[in-house]
């Protein structure tokens, strides 16, 4: 579950992380009071409009602006707020602004120059254990540091069995060429972040950037967090902060329903029962020369009713042209998979356009089979996987 940046910074805050502090703002007014609230509580005189949604590269989109005074302020959280902000990680109808983070100016001059740094904490798959990537590049291109000086990402993976140790951060903060202060400020800040990673139970947090202030201080400006969905349960505070606004509303609809949804850009969709067999007959589609609409795992009750529902969810997507069900019967029957198909088609009368085809196998495969065959519907059976790839592709050709 991903958090907007205002809702990251909370968390980074409860565990003692130095934040950029703001204010979320929903209009105008809102606004204006942030920007006041602010000032009085940091002394700010200048402002940081930033839109508030969960995709990265907001500034490039022109998502966030500095306003120097207060018109400036109140000119660039009215152009913000209900605008369709696209930035690199959106797509290419972006995504509409609903609320903006007031923040406080952190690049105030001082004894030194500001630096901007970047920093992240990330399960290694490869490993099994949690690293923190970090660079001295931070600020709105590391894309383009990642792909031409990847030289200059560091990593520093930590035992799970002892957690991060000292060295450790101290080791970071070292390669990112610090000193005096900002070195302790910095050692403080990754203790408390991977601290914060942790107890969070978050798959990722990512902060870009991490500003060494004017004053030596070491700050996070911005902040994007990522909530391991199977842990909400035991952080239902977290859970409350989820913003459907900002998630697909297919997958949302899906989710309410007890489904396992996940939207893709191809043609052909899919409903599979267990989510190695959906992984599969993507792979499967994909032999086939096409490419798949959707992952979506109906799970071991596959009766009429769950069937029609997984039908009407997968044709929300105007580009499916075919839909292909693929059907293991072990604890589930096939036979009654069938006729719940059969069910579902027959209530849903021409909301149906696309062929469909059903390959069922296990227990009473025959029977599921012969049960499709003799419908009377639209409804092209198979009984192997090669089969079925030759439905879909004579069905799309």
């Amino acid at each position: 579950m991903n958090l907007h940046e205002y809702q990251s910074k909370e968390i980074l805050a409860k565990y003692g992380v130095n934040i950029q502090r703001g204010f979320v703002a929903n209009n105008v007014d809102e606004a204006v009071s942030a920007a006041e609230k602010l000032t009085a509580e940091t002394g700010a005189q200048a402002w940081v409009v930033k839109a508030q949604i969960h995709a990265g590269g907001r500034g490039k989109g022109g998502g966030v602006k500095f306003s120097p005074n207060m018109d400036k302020l109140k000119e660039n959280a009215g152009n913000i707020i209900g605008m369709q902000l696209i930035t690199p990680q959106t797509s290419a109808e972006g995504k509409k602004v609903h609320k903006v983070l007031i923040a406080e100016d952190v690049y105030y001059p001082g004894e030194s120059e500001t630096s901007e740094f970047y920093v992240s904490v990330l399960l290694n798959r490869a490993t099994g254990r949690n690293m923190i990537m970090y660079s001295t590049e931070g600020g709105m291109d590391i894309e383009e540091v990642a792909e031409h000086t990847p030289h200059l990402i560091f990593t520093e993976e930590v035992d799970p069995s002892v957690g991060l140790q000292g060295f450790q951060a101290r080791r970071i903060a070292f390669n990112l060429g610090l000193s005096g202060n900002a070195f302790k400020e910095m050692v403080k800040f990754i203790d408390s972040l991977y601290n914060a990673y942790i107890g969070s139970d978050a798959s990722m947090f990512e902060i870009n950037p991490v500003l060494k202030t004017s004053d030596n201080k070491i700050m996070a400006v911005d902040a994007k967090v990522n909530i391991d969905d199977n842990a909400l349960y035991r952080q239902k505070k977290y859970a409350d902060m989820r913003d459907v606004r900002e998630e697909n509303p297919i997958e949302v609809e899906a989710k309410e329903v007890g489904l396992n949804y996940v939207d893709l850009d191809g043609t052909v969709g899919c409903m599979v029962n267990g989510a190695g067999l959906a992984m599969a007959t993507m792979d499967l589609i994909k032999y086939a020369g096409f490419e798949p609409a959707n992952f979506l795992d109906v799970g071991g009750t596959a009766d009429a009713k769950r069937v029609e529902t997984a039908f009407r969810i997968i044709l929300k997507d105007q580009n499916v042209k075919a839909i292909l069900i693929n059907i293991f019967g072990g604890i589930v029957r096939c036979d009654r998979v069938a006729q719940g198909v059969v069910d579902a088609y027959k209530n849903m009368g021409d909301a149906i356009k696309v062929p469909i085809i059903v390959r069922l196998q296990g227990t009473n495969a025959a029977i599921a089979k012969e049960l499709i065959d003799n419908s009377g519907m639209p409804i092209l059976s198979a009984v192997e996987f090669q089969e079925a790839a030759d439905q879909v592709k004579a069905a799309l050709s």
